[in-house]
C-alpha cells in the first residue's frame, strides 16, 4: 500500500448522528403501539357490549297453531298412513288377443258382470259356429239311428231279424248319442273362449286406471315387452279404509273396535269418524311397525284411495253425533297469556317478541280454541312467562 494511502485522513467518510436523526426512529413505533391499544380497546368494548346484548335475549321455543277436533281431549296416540281399498281388483283377461273395444274410463262405475272390454274373436266365434254345426249334425243322425235301432228291435222280437242287425243298430244308436256329448262339450268350449275375450267387472266398483288402449295385444302373462297384462283396475269404494303404521311400543295401547279420528291431509278442515278394525298379527322389522286398519264410520265422496291420513286414536268415542266434525283452529295453553284483562300470544319478527292479541274459546285438554287473531299455520312463541314482553330481543331454539 502506497505511503501516502497510509497517511490520508479517514475521519471525514464517520457517519454522524445528529439528535434530529436520532428521535426519528422512536415516533412510528410510538404510533403502532396506539393504534395496537386502540384496537384492543374497541374489540374488548365490543365483546362486552355483544355478550351483554346476547344474554339479555330470551330463548323460547315455537308452536304452530293447527285445526283440531274436540276430541283431541280424549286422544291417546296419532298415527300416520294411508286410505286403501280393501277390495281391489287389477282385471285382465284369461285369453290373448288384440283389444278392440274398451268401454270406461277412469272414474267409471261399474256393475258386476258389466263388459268392460273386449278382445279381438273372430277366430273364436268361426270355431263356434262349426262346434254347433257339428252339433246339428250328429242331432240329425241321432234321430235316423234312433229310428233304425227301434225299428231293428221290432223285428227282433217278431223273429223277423237277426240278433247281429239288432246290435248294430244299437250300436251305432249309442254312438252317435256319444257323439253328441261330445259335440256339445265342443261348443261349451268355444263359448268359453268366447267368453275369455269380454273382460267384465268382477263386482260393483269405480275404475281408478286404466293399463292397456284399443290396438294392444292382451295376454294374462304379459309375457312380451309390447303386451299388456290387467287392463283396468277397479276398486269397491264402499271398501275404503284407512291402513296406519303403529309403532311396536305403542300397539299395546290399542285395541279392536277403538274410536278412531281420521283427518286426511286433503281436507284438513274435517275429520272423520272410524274405529280400529283389525291389528294385522305380524309386525314390519324394517319400520318396526304393526299395520292397523281403521274402517269409516261415514265418509263421503271425497275420500279417495291411496290418500295421506292421519288417524288419532281415542280413548273415548266423541260426543258429537255427526259423522264429519269441523274442527277448530288451536294452539297450546301455555302459549296463551292474559294481560290487561286481554288474551295474547307472541310471535317473533327480526327477533323480537311481537305481541299478538287475540280471542280464545273452548280449552280442548292441553289446547286451546283461537277464534281471532292467528290463521292456520302460524308460528307462535310456545310458553310466555313474566319476562317475555313486547319488543323483548329472543333467540328461538
Amino acid at each position: 500500500m502506497p505511503p501516502e494511502t497510509q497517511d490520508a485522513d479517514l475521519s471525514f467518510l464517520r457517519i454522524k448522528r445528529s439528535d434530529s436523526g436520532s428521535e426519528a426512529p422512536k415516533k412510528p413505533k410510538l404510533f403502532m403501539w396506539l393504534a395496537i391499544g386502540a384496537i384492543g380497546i374497541a374489540l374488548l368494548l365490543l365483546y362486552l357490549f355483544g355478550s351483554r346484548l346476547f344474554s339479555s335475549a330470551l330463548e323460547v321455543q315455537l308452536t304452530t297453531a293447527s285445526f283440531s277436533s274436540p276430541s283431541q281431549a280424549n286422544a291417546i296416540l296419532t298415527a300416520s298412513g294411508y286410505v286403501v281399498a280393501q277390495r281391489k281388483a287389477a282385471v285382465a283377461s284369461k285369453g290373448t288377443g288384440r283389444l278392440v273395444f274398451l268401454g270406461v274410463e277412469e272414474g267409471d262405475r261399474v256393475k258386476t258382470g258389466q263388459v268392460l272390454a273386449r278382445l279381438e274373436d273372430a277366430d273364436v266365434m268361426a270355431q263356434l259356429e262349426q262346434a254347433k254345426a257339428n252339433l246339428k249334425l250328429y242331432q240329425a243322425e241321432l234321430r235316423d239311428a234312433e229310428q233304425t235301432y227301434n225299428r231293428q228291435k221290432a223285428l227282433l222280437e217278431a223273429g223277423l231279424t237277426s240278433q247281429a242287425e239288432y246290435e248294430a243298430a244299437e250300436a251305432r244308436y249309442k254312438r252317435v248319442e256319444a257323439s253328441i256329448d261330445v259335440a256339445k262339450a265342443a261348443v261349451t268350449a268355444a263359448e268359453v273362449a268366447l267368453e275369455n275375450t269380454r273382460i267384465r267387472a268382477p263386482f260393483d266398483g269405480t275404475v281408478l286406471s286404466k293399463h292397456a288402449d284399443v290396438g294392444e295385444i292382451v295376454a294374462p302373462l304379459a309375457g312380451a315387452a309390447s303386451s299388456r297384462g290387467a287392463v283396468v283396475t277397479v276398486a269397491d269404494m264402499s271398501s275404503l279404509e284407512v291402513e296406519a303404521d303403529v309403532s311396536e311400543s305403542n300397539i299395546e295401547r290399542i285395541s279392536a273396535n277403538l274410536p278412531c279420528e281420521i283427518a286426511l291431509d286433503a281436507y284438513p278442515q274435517h275429520r272423520y269418524q272410524g274405529f280400529v278394525s283389525k291389528i294385522v298379527p305380524t309386525a314390519d322389522r324394517a319400520k318396526a311397525t304393526v299395520l292397523v286398519k281403521v274402517k269409516f264410520t261415514a265418509f263421503d265422496e271425497r275420500v279417495l284411495p291411496e290418500m295421506s291420513a292421519k288417524v288419532t286414536f281415542l280413548s273415548k268415542a266423541p260426543e258429537a253425533s255427526a259423522t264429519i266434525v269441523k274442527p277448530l283452529l288451536t294452539v297450546l295453553s301455555s302459549a296463551v297469556a292474559t294481560r290487561d284483562g286481554r288474551a295474547i300470544v307472541f310471535g317473533v319478527r327480526e327477533n323480537k317478541a311481537v305481541e299478538i292479541p287475540v280471542v280464545t274459546g273452548q280449552t280442548m285438554g292441553a289446547f286451546v280454541e283461537i277464534r281471532e287473531g292467528l290463521s292456520a299455520g302460524d308460528k307462535v312463541i310456545a310458553r310466555i312467562d313474566e319476562r317475555l314482553q313486547d319488543g323483548v330481543r329472543v333467540v328461538v331454539k
